[in-house]
């Protein structure tokens, strides 16, 4: 699997006595995004799909709504102490006409494999409006091909798999065909290499597609989702209050324990049918 798993020597302790034998680990690795030269942010991530990453990153920040608005995006002088090129840091230049995010008040932040919006300088802030309206989205899905996707999900988590250690973000169509399905070890990174996916596949707006999450929907992947113009979001875990108050705030459809014939519709549940 390349440079998406590591192995390390552990020591075993059973019932039945203790073994040392290698582990296969998710691997985790800072990746520096730079625009024009200029260091935007550090996220730490399991290395693949990077620029789907990024491009998932600009589009649920604000800073770019289509494809068109990257001029060219590459990896440039990351090296490690032997000078070998670590592929963890991409530049990315902007085609002309768009603003310039440092112009416009947005922050320079670290995100961690676990946080997507630490850093934000203030709570006005971390609700970014979407240039997509929900409202303009009349899809509907049936419960029972609602209900089937994380099993779908689940079953495409290759890396998950051999680690245990991933979180997983799939896109579906309402009747339930997985179309993108990625993994990280940070929740709100799957999400971004989902969207970024679809973005440079001229999929945005997402207006008739469902986004399912393999733990809890957080405020930070309600936000995601809102950004690309999604209109439903599925969680196997729990949602936070603050999503369930965005999601009722931006007419999002936010399902939570998604789990067999069962699940919790926090808001939006006009969208799914019986």
């Amino acid at each position: 699997m390349g440079r998406v798993t590591a192995r390390r020597p552990i020591l075993r302790i059973t019932a039945d006595g203790t073994s040392r034998r290698p582990d296969t680990l998710a691997v985790e690795e800072p990746l520096e995004i730079r625009l024009g030269g200029r260091s935007l942010t550090v996220t730490m991530r399991t290395p693949g799909n990077d620029v789907d990453l990024v491009h998932g990153f600009l589009l649920s920040e604000g800073i770019i709504g289509s494809p068109q608005d990257v001029s060219t995006i590459r990896y440039c002088d990351g090296v490690d102490e032997d000078g070998v090129n670590t592929y963890n840091v991409l530049d990315v230049e902007m085609a002309a006409g768009v603003p310039d995010p440092g112009t416009r008040g947005q922050r320079e932040f670290l995100t961690t494999s676990a946080c997507g919006v630490c850093g934000k300088a203030s709570l006005d802030d971390v609700a970014t409006r979407s240039r997509f309206a929900l409202t303009d989205s009349t899809v509907t899905v049936s419960a029972a091909a609602l209900s089937a996707m994380p099993k779908t999900l689940r079953a495409g988590q290759r890396i998950f798999e051999a680690t245990g250690g991933l979180h997983a973000a799939g896109l579906f169509t309402p009747d339930g065909v997985l179309l993108a399905l990625r993994e990280d070890v940070g929740r709100h990174n799957a999400v971004d290499k989902v969207l970024g996916w679809a973005l440079t596949d001229n999929r945005v707006p997402l207006t008739d597609t469902v986004l399912i999450v393999s733990g809890r929907a957080s405020f930070e992947l309600a936000q995601k989702a809102t950004m690309a113009g999604i209109p439903l979001l599925g969680a196997v875990s729990a949602p936070s209050s603050l999503a369930v108050d965005l999601a009722r705030d931006r007419g999002l459809t936010l399902v939570g324990f998604l789990r067999g014939s069962s699940m919790n519709v926090y808001a939006g549940g006009q969208r799914i049918t019986s």
